[in-house]
């Protein structure tokens, strides 16, 4: 990816994130919300010369910082996005924050794998299917830590981080956002796994 693609989209994001906080629907859960975001531009800014990352994870980046950014404005159970999904459909609640899971699976994946193969920590080859469980490990560790923050936050601030947690009166909320991150990530393991190689190899 270009340096000025690069700096393009990452002026979008800081745009985003300014407009999205100017007046979000709850302002501690945009804080919530964007922290991974607020933490992740940072660092990928600082590293882009040492280790800069495949175009393909840079757009994945891009797309789960808007996926976060606008929950973070709408909260997630009030969406537009998920409104439409809910109507077309047929749901019985607003499913933006599945998306959100999904992508919380998907990126991590992908992150991995290319740290553990272009660090030099696993070998890049036609066979690697530890790398692959190890890349969905990951993310489904991630996916755990997430939830174990959503509880602390419920504990924390009571009814207060009701928006935080999206649940929208499902109990089984987190069941599903796990199997949701877990399908973000075999997504990136099954489908995008061919490219994100090539694109490995052309970086060396």
């Amino acid at each position: 990816m270009s340096d000025r693609l690069a700096t393009s989209l990452a002026g979008i994001i800081v745009l985003a994130l300014i407009l999205s906080g100017l007046a979000p629907f709850d302002r501690t859960t945009w804080w919530l919300e964007v922290a991974p975001v607020l933490i992740a531009l940072p660092a990928l800014i600082a590293t882009r010369r040492r280790f800069p990352l495949t175009p393909l994870l840079y757009w994945v980046i891009f797309v789960h910082a808007g996926v976060l950014i606008a929950g973070g404005a709408y909260s997630y159970a009030r969406v537009p996005l998920g409104f439409w999904l809910q109507d077309a459909l047929a749901l019985s609640r607003n499913p933006y924050d599945k998306i959100g899971h999904f992508m919380q699976g998907l990126t991590p994946a992908l992150l991995t794998c290319e740290v553990l193969l272009r660090g030099g920590y696993m070998r890049l080859s036609k066979v690697w299917r530890m790398t692959v469980f190890l890349a969905i490990c990951v993310a489904m560790a991630i996916s755990a830590c997430y939830e174990l923050i959503e509880w602390g936050a419920a504990v924390a601030l009571g009814q207060g981080a009701d928006e935080f947690l999206g649940t929208q009166g499902d109990p089984w909320d987190t069941q599903s956002d796990m199997l949701m991150a877990f399908l973000g990530a075999s997504f990136a393991m099954l489908c995008l796994r061919a490219w994100h190689t090539r694109q490995m190899q052309r970086l060396g």
